[in-house]
């Protein structure tokens, strides 16, 4: 993720005794993101609420790229078929990335320290 990129996320509540199944229904659809111009993508179940979800993708085009996946046959396919198992509304909200960093171990650094 960089200064720039604009990442979309959801925040998904399961139905009560539905979690497992939405998580198996629902995680390959998150990752098909990258299939419709997204760079990075990630999908979270929550340790304190196993309910609740969080999916994440990063695209570096904005919503447009996010509206061509997310209205995908695909996509919409899989939200038909995972239907039951979250509750609605759905809905995404944007974010435009700031400012953004990681960690490198050591070891990873080459001699020089460049």
């Amino acid at each position: 993720m960089k200064e720039g990129d604009y990442v979309m996320t959801i925040i998904w509540h399961a139905n009560p005794f539905r979690g497992d199944k939405f998580e198996d229904a629902w995680r390959p659809a998150a990752e098909s993101a990258v299939r419709y111009g997204a760079t990075e993508w990630l999908f979270m179940r929550s340790l304190d609420d196993p309910l609740e979800f969080t999916q994440m993708a990063v695209f570096p085009g904005g919503k447009t790229e996010f509206e061509r996946y997310w209205y995908s046959e695909e996509v919409s396919e899989a939200r038909a078929a995972a239907s039951g198992y979250y509750q609605v509304p759905v809905l995404p909200v944007f974010f435009s990335v700031k400012g953004a960093g990681e960690l490198v171990p050591e070891s990873a650094v080459p001699a020089g320290g460049e």
